[in-house]
C-alpha cells in the first residue's frame, strides 16, 4: 500500500502524461486480446477447413493477413505511446524531486546542515530520488496489462467456463510468491540505501581530504574504509540478487504451468465432445497472454521496497520545518553605509551551553568596529548572526532599524556581504567566481579585483576573466582564493561588509594595502562609505578599525579604541600580543567558533 500511495503522488502530479501512457497501454492490451480472438477464428475457419478441404480460399487468408497486420500496427503505437509517456513521467518526477531537495536544503539553515553529513545530502538528491520514481517506469504498462488480463478473463470465461476455471487458479500461487518477495526483500532494500548515503559520505570525505589523506600516508587506511562499506553494499545487492533471482522465473513458471493445466483438460474435453479445438487454442493463447500482465504487476512490485525507501529517506528533508521566517521590509537603497545594531542578542548552540551573552554594541554608518578574542569566543557565530544564517535564541540584529527577521527574502543579501576566512570557488572562470551570476560589467570586476589587490595574478593566468580556476580554485594559493572571494564581495558593493579574518592567508603588507583600498575615501564611491565588522588578530588589521570590542566569555569585556585597549586592559594586549608573536600558521589556519 505504501507503494501504491508513492505513485498515487506523481499520478497526481502528471496526470495527463499517465493517462496517455496508460491509454497506450490498455491500447496495447486490447489488441494483444484481439490477436487470440483473431487466432482462434483463425483456426475454425481457416485452418481446421484447410485441413479438411485441402485448399485455402485466397479470400479468407488475406482476410486473416489484414487482421493480423492491423493488429499489430495499432498495437506498436500503444507500446510508443506507453513507453514514451513512462520515461517522461519518470525523469519529469525525478527532475522535479531533484529541484524540491535541492531548494529545500537552501533554505533549511546552517544549523541543520551542520548536523547532517554532505555525503547523505548527495544521496537524498541522487540514489533516493531515482528509487523513488523507479516503479513509475512499469507503472503504464502494469494498469494497462491490467485492462488486458481483465478482458482475457471474460473472454476466458465466455469461451468455456470449465477450461477458464482452471487456469485462473494461477493467480492465487502469483499472489502469495509476491507477498513472499516483498517480505523478504523490504529490509534488505531499506538498509541498501542507506548504505548507499554512507558509502557517498565516505568517498566524499576522502576526496575532500584528499591533502591530509596524501601527506598523511592514509591511503591504504581510506580505502580500506572505503571497501568495508562497499562491499558490505556489495553482499547486500547479493542477497537481493538471490531473492529474485528466485522470484522472476517462479513468476515465469506459474502461468506456464497454467497453460498446462488449461491444454490437459482442453483435449479431455474436446475427446468427450464438451470444446471445441479453436475454444482450447484461444484460452490457451489468452492465459500465455494473461502471464505477460502477470510478470508486469511482479515487475512493478518488486520495485516498491526501495521506491519506499527512497520515498521516505527524501521526504525526511522535504519535510523538514524550515525555521526561518521572513517579513516585509525593505533597506533603502542608498550608497551611505548601513547602521548595524547588535541589542542584547543570545545564542547557544547547545541549550544550556550559552556562546554569545547580552551582546549590544552599534556600528554608525561608515564606520568599521573590530571584534577580538580568544579561539572559541564567538566571532565567527557572530559573523552567522549577523547575516541571519542562523537566528539568535534571545535578542535582535538590527541595520537601518529594522530587524532582520522582518526583511523580506533576498533583501538583506542584496546590501550585506560576508567574507569568510576559508574561501570557497567554483570550478568556473574569474568572472564567473567574482559575479556569481550577476550581470557585472568587465570594468566593476577589475575594480573590485585592484581594490582586492588580485589584479595583477588575474592578469597574469592565460586567459585573464576567462581563465577556469578549477574545483574549489585548487590552480590558485589560499591568498589568492581569498582575494578573489573578497573581489566577490565587493563587486556587489555592500552597505555592509562582514570580514571574518579574510585576509589571515595574505602577507601583511599585502592586508595592508586590501584594507587601505577599501576604507580609501574615493567619492561616490559606495564600498568608500560602506559599515565594515572585522574579525581580526593582527594588530595592522585592527589598528585600521574605528573602534575594538574585545570578546570574553561571549560577552564584551572590553571596548574601545585599539591603542586604548592596549594600555588598560591587560588580558586584550596579552591575548593581541600573542597572535602577533606566534608563527603565521599558528593562528592563520582555519578557526570554528
Amino acid at each position: 500500500m505504501d507503494g501504491f500511495r508513492v505513485l498515487g503522488v506523481a499520478i497526481r502530479r502528471e496526470p495527463w502524461i499517465f493517462t496517455v501512457s496508460t491509454l497506450g497501454s490498455i491500447l496495447f492490451g486490447a489488441l494483444t486480446v484481439a490477436d487470440a480472438w483473431v487466432l482462434g477464428w483463425s483456426t475454425d475457419h481457416v485452418v481446421l477447413p484447410a485441413f479438411e478441404d485441402g485448399h485455402i480460399r485466397g479470400g479468407l487468408l488475406l482476410t486473416v493477413l489484414g487482421l493480423f497486420v492491423g493488429v499489430a500496427i495499432l498495437r506498436a503505437v500503444g507500446i510508443v505511446a506507453r513507453r514514451l509517456g513512462a520515461g517522461v513521467m519518470q525523469y519529469r518526477m525525478q527532475a522535479a524531486y531533484r529541484r524540491e531537495v535541492t531548494a529545500q536544503y537552501l533554505a533549511l539553515p546552517m544549523s541543520w546542515h551542520q548536523q547532517h553529513p554532505t555525503g547523505q545530502l548527495l544521496s537524498n538528491a541522487n540514489a533516493d530520488v531515482e528509487a523513488a520514481w523507479a516503479p513509475i517506469a512499469p507503472l503504464p504498462m502494469a494498469v494497462g496489462t491490467i485492462a488486458m488480463m481483465v478482458i482475457a478473463i471474460v473472454q476466458m470465461l465466455l469461451v468455456d467456463l470449465k477450461i477458464a476455471a482452471v487456469g485462473l487458479m494461477v493467480f492465487p500461487l502469483v499472489t502469495l510468491a509476491t507477498l513472499t518477495y516483498q517480505y523478504f526483500s523490504s529490509p534488505l532494500f531499506t538498509r541498501i540505501q542507506a548504505l548507499r548515503a554512507e558509502l557517498s559520505e565516505v568517498a566524499h570525505e576522502s576526496f575532500d581530504g584528499a591533502m591530509v589523506v596524501k601527506t598523511l600516508g592514509r591511503e591504504a587506511e581510506e580505502t580500506e574504509r572505503f571497501a568495508a562499506k562497499a562491499n558490505q553494499l556489495r553482499d547486500l545487492g547479493i542477497r537481493v540478487g538471490r531473492i529474485r533471482a528466485a522470484f522472476d522465473p517462479l513468476l515465469e513458471a506459474i502461468p506456464s504451468l497454467g497453460v498446462l493445466g488449461v491444454l490437459g483438460v482442453g483435449v479431455y474435453q474436446i475427446r468427450h465432445g464438451h470444446a471445441d479445438a479453436g475454444d482450447v487454442v484461444t484460452i490457451a493463447y489468452l492465459l500465455t497472454i494473461v502471464a505477460f500482465p502477470i510478470r508486469s504487476i511482479g515487475w512493478l512490485l518488486g520495485e516498491f521496497p526501495r521506491s519506499v525507501v527512497g520515498f521516505r529517506r527524501v521526504h525526511r528533508v522535504l519535510d523538514e520545518p524550515v525555521e526561518v521566517t521572513y517579513g516585509t521590509a525593505a533597506l533603502g537603497h542608498t550608497a551611505l553605509g548601513a547602521r548595524l545594531e547588535v541589542d542584547d542578542l543570545d545564542f547557544a548552540y547547545v541549550p544550556g551551553q550559552e556562546l554569545l551573552h547580552e551582546l549590544s554594541f552599534v556600528v554608525e554608518p561608515g564606520r568599521t568596529v573590530a571584534v577580538v578574542g580568544e579561539t572559541a569566543s564567538g566571532k565567527s557565530t557572530l559573523t552567522t548572526l549577523l547575516t541571519r544564517l542562523v537566528d539568535p535564541d534571545a535578542g535582535r540584529v538590527l541595520v537601518d532599524g529594522t530587524d532582520l527577521r522582518d526583511l523580506a527574502p533576498g533583501e538583506l543579501a542584496g546590501q550585506v556581504a560576508l567574507v569568510p576566512q576559508t574561501a570557497f570557488l567554483f570550478d568556473d572562470t574569474v568572472r564567473g567566481n567574482v559575479a556569481l551570476g550577476e550581470d557585472v560589467p568587465d570594468e566593476e570586476v577589475w575594480e573590485a579585483l585592484r581594490t582586492a589587490q588580485a589584479d595583477g595574478f588575474v592578469a597574469a593566468l592565460p586567459h585573464g576573466l576567462d581563465s577556469r580556476l578549477g574545483e574549489r580554485g585548487t590552480t590558485l594559493s589560499g591568498g589568492q582564493r581569498q582575494r578573489l572571494s573578497l573581489a566577490r564581495a565587493l563587486v556587489r558593493r555592500p552597505r555592509l561588509l562582514i570580514l571574518d579574518d579574510a585576509t589571515s592567508a595574505v602577507d601583511p603588507e599585502v592586508e595592508a594595502r586590501i584594507l587601505a583600498a577599501i576604507r580609501a575615501d574615493r567619492s561616490g564611491d559606495a564600498v568608500a562609505a560602506s559599515t565594515m565588522v572585522l574579525i581580526a588578530y593582527r594588530k595592522a588589521t585592527i589598528g585600521l578599525a574605528d573602534e575594538v570590542l574585545f570578546l570574553a566569555d561571549g560577552r564584551i569585556a572590553d571596548r574601545g579604541p585599539h591603542d586604548a585597549l592596549l594600555e588598560r586592559n591587560p588580558d586584550y594586549a596579552r591575548l593581541v600580543n600573542a597572535y602577533e608573536a606566534a608563527p603565521e600558521g599558528a593562528v592563520g589556519g582555519q578557526r570554528h567558533e
